[in-house]
């Protein structure tokens, strides 16, 4: 079956462990690993949770990274740091976290102070695309043409037609417009009801009475499992504190065979995005997302660059990743279980 892990024993160097278990064996390192098994955080942010110095944490930080325990990602001027998913340390990493007891006080109030970090990025978030809603489509305007974006959109997506098309952060609905006509139901997902009213009146436009749109978290989606052949996540990923999981997740709805299409800013170091308009990430490259479709039990089906063209030297540069669950429709019996992949 697929999804199905090897069964094999990986064996680590006697140094290795000893370095692995230093570093986690100490109260702060070790409420870090637990935090960060949990979320992608920044230096400050974590300062914010444990109430400690900025030079204490990153001390403990740069401990845990040596040790392979913890991955640190540089972007502009922030750095984001995560438990580590590719190191030889990484199974025991993630034992060592779940043996710790959830019900420990301190790892209680750890998670109670990551909610309201997470909480406060929520609000920030709300808050802008209220602002920003009458004026969405304007300030996509500031990567390349939209219009070579959306045809490279509909040659990945391809004619159809389409059983059911999920749109992750459907925004103003443009891809539902865009690609509504093609499925035989079609929904659209956002957390703004300032978003999600603009997106019903641009859906009403259409007269196309297959598509719905409806507030949801793009975390814990609203709708079925295993039910959509296309999945778009469209100038989504960006504002997401853990775009991993929201792949996961987009992945988890997704039929066999159906595919997830993900659109994004290649990498850019434009930090006004980050300070004016609630960016969290500057883009992604190529592998990244590449590795977060793997992770979620996608196969890469293709991962294509739209550069500036003459005349657009100050636009940024858009990705377009294509994954697809490689499933085959024969295993769409109740039966079957998609397992986890880790």
């Amino acid at each position: 079956m697929l999804y199905s892990k090897t069964d094999m024993t990986s064996y680590l160097a006697l140094n290795t462990v000893l370095t692995a278990l230093a570093s986690a064996g100490e109260e702060t390192r070790l409420r870090l690993l637990a935090l960060l098994t949990e979320a992608e955080l920044t230096v400050s942010e974590l300062v914010t949770i444990l109430g400690q110095s900025q030079p204490r944490i990153s001390r403990h930080l740069k401990l845990l990274t040596e040790a392979g325990l913890v991955e640190r990602h540089r972007e502009g001027a922030w750095a984001f740091f995560s438990a580590a998913h590719r190191t030889p340390v990484t199974d025991l990493a993630r034992t060592i976290v779940g043996r710790l007891d959830p019900a420990d006080a301190v790892l209680l109030a750890d998670r109670a102070r990551l909610a309201e970090v997470r909480a406060a990025r929520k609000a920030t978030a709300e808050r802008y695309f209220a602002s920003q809603a009458t004026q969405w489509d304007r300030l996509r305007s500031l990567h390349i043409a939209e219009e070579r974006v959306e045809a490279a959109v509909l040659e990945a997506v391809g004619p159809g037609p389409f059983h059911a098309l999920l749109d992750l952060g459907t925004g103003t609905g443009r891809m539902l417009e865009l690609l509504g006509s093609r499925a035989s139901r079609a929904i659209g997902i956002d957390q703004s009801h300032a978003m999600l009213n603009i997106a019903r009146s641009r859906v009403e436009r259409t007269g196309h009475r297959n598509i719905q749109v409806r507030q949801g978290d793009l975390y814990a989606l609203p709708v079925e499992r295993d039910g959509y052949d296309l999945v778009v996540l469209h100038q989504v990923l960006h504002f997401l504190d853990d775009p991993s999981r929201a792949l996961r997740e987009a992945a988890r709805a997704l039929r066999p065979a159906g595919r997830l299409i993900v659109v994004d800013f290649a990498p850019h170091d434009d930090e006004a995005l980050r300070t004016n308009h609630a960016h969290r990430r500057l883009g992604f490259a190529g592998p990244e997302v590449e590795e977060f479709m793997v992770q979620a039990g996608l196969r890469v089906d293709g991962h294509r660059d739209l550069t500036p063209m003459p005349g657009e030297a100050d636009k940024l540069t858009v990705s377009i990743w294509v994954g697809r669950d490689p499933r085959l429709l024969s295993d769409a019996h109740p039966a079957f279980q998609r397992q986890e992949v880790a």
